[in-house]
């Protein structure tokens, strides 16, 4: 199963702190079997952009030491006209921001499953199917 990875669960992985962000450890593994390529990802254009915006918020002292290692990994990246119709289409129907409609529109379009920490997403788009929360991940998967 090829997946997407939202900004929460890269920084969860980044920060590894679990008394800051519960499910650090999934994380972890989550982008570890990710970097050793054992599960495929393909991200959307602006994933790198968007966790570059919280690391330099959360994180200045090591914001770009850390986008140095993401853009590292050369994560397959999607970005035709249909991912971004289909993002603007779930923006709309889901009222919700585009940057993270674009990480569900990159699964529904490329029959990947977006992995998400971001509760809130979740709630609105879960019925569109192809979005679990990272807590439900599992390795096996």
């Amino acid at each position: 199963m090829r997946l997407v990875v939202d900004a929460s669960v890269v920084v969860k992985w980044l920060f590894a702190d679990p008394d800051r962000e519960e499910h650090t450890e999934l994380a972890t593994t989550l982008m570890s079997a990710i970097v050793r390529q054992k599960v495929p990802a393909v991200q959307p254009v602006h994933w790198l952009a968007e966790v570059g915006a919280v690391l330099a918020r959360a994180t200045p002292d090591k914001a770009e030491q850390d986008i140095v290692l993401l853009s590292g990994l050369g994560l397959a990246v999607q970005d035709g006209p249909e991912i971004l119709q289909r993002a603007c289409r779930l923006a709309i129907d889901l009222n919700h921001h585009l940057f993270d409609t674009l990480y569900h529109a990159v699964a529904l379009e490329t029959d990947s499953v977006l992995v998400t920490a971001d509760d809130h997403y979740l709630f609105k788009a879960r019925d569109l199917g192809q979005i679990i929360r990272l807590a439900e991940w599992s390795p096996r998967e």
